[in-house]
């Protein structure tokens, strides 16, 4: 298992909010659904990317993909300076900076929403509603906004997403998230591979022929009862240089990068399965229930059972078309 498979094999799109915006000028949307992961791509025409904080505006024409990571609000529009005339709140809840519902009136057809059915801009939108834990390592590597230009690449994906998007066929809703998961892959491994790309230290970690065989033993074999001594074994190094050379590369001790692994996979099993905690605690490598769940509590804030209760999508009522 390699680094982007690892942290993204467990937390997949489920029920994701996607759709095509379709605009005529002057508009401008502001986002504020505090989603944890965004894609954007022009299917035809440009628009502007306004991060909050007073970040540089960035420009999307067609072939170009923007990742923006939340919660932080930011605006997409015909130019920077437009004013925005509609919110997009949490659930895709859509409507007027006063608050008024607009998700019926500008609604287009299939996970079509817009202000002109042959609007001069057409934008794919793929959003992640929910924060997978695994993923948290991977969503903190990242910029809050990251723009991949088409640089005369292009992507099969986004061509058979634009196809896809508004299609109403049986089981259209789990295609639409596989093809977002693939996107996102794509968008992350190139990201990685570009010069100059600012890439977390797991994952330049993982090119290292010791500590890189480390990482993928604690990452495939979470509940196997791991010592410092052990991983150097099955690594062909000295306790003391595994921990040292682990530590330099990964930014934490092997058994601190352990601990943080366990339990994310652990939020993901009581996210995602019906298991008991008795059983999500040994498939992480946890003996007793109670050691697990004191863990648990320790690094969430909450308990194992209260975690998996807060699960589910946020309410869609008065949202964006999503079928």
């Amino acid at each position: 298992m390699d680094a982007l498979a690892g942290l993204l094999d467990g937390p997949r799109a489920r029920g994701a909010f996607l759709l095509r915006m379709v605009m005529e000028p002057p508009w401008s949307v502001r986002i504020e659904d505090r989603a944890p992961l965004c894609l954007m791509s022009m299917a035809r025409g440009e628009a502007w990317i306004v991060p909050a904080g007073g970040a540089e505006p960035v420009l999307l024409r067609p072939g170009d993909l923007a990742v923006a990571r939340g919660p932080e609000p930011y605006t997409v529009g015909d130019l920077p300076g437009t004013a925005p005339q509609t919110r997009i709140g949490p659930g895709g809840t859509c409507t007027t900076l006063r608050g008024e519902p607009l998700s019926q009136s500008m609604q287009l057809g299939v996970r079509t929403w817009g202000n002109a059915p042959d609007g001069a801009a057409a934008m794919l939108v793929g959003t992640y509603l929910l924060d997978g834990e695994i993923s948290r390592r991977l969503l903190d590597a990242l910029p809050p906004l990251l723009l991949l230009p088409a640089d005369g690449r292009s992507s099969p994906l986004l061509a058979l997403l634009d196809s896809e998007i508004a299609r109403d066929e049986p089981g259209q809703s789990v295609v639409l998230d596989r093809l977002l998961d693939l996107l996102l892959i794509d968008a992350l491994r190139t990201w990685f591979s570009r010069p100059g790309a600012e890439a977390p230290a797991w994952y330049r970690a993982m090119g290292d022929p010791v500590v890189g065989r480390a990482l993928r033993l604690l990452q495939n074999e979470p509940a196997h009862p791991w010592t410092v001594a052990a991983l150097a074994e099955r690594t062909g190094v000295s306790r003391a240089g595994l921990a040292r050379r682990f530590t330099e590369l990964v930014g934490e001790p092997p058994m601190s990068y352990l601990t943080g692994w366990r339990l994310a996979v652990a939020a993901d099993l009581l996210r995602e399965t019906d298991a008991t905690v008795e059983a999500v605690a040994r498939k992480v490598g946890y003996s007793q229930a109670f050691a697990f769940s004191t863990a648990f509590k320790r690094v969430r804030g909450v308990g194992p059972q209260d975690y998996r209760n807060r699960r589910g999508l946020p309410d869609r009522q008065e949202s964006l078309p999503t079928g």
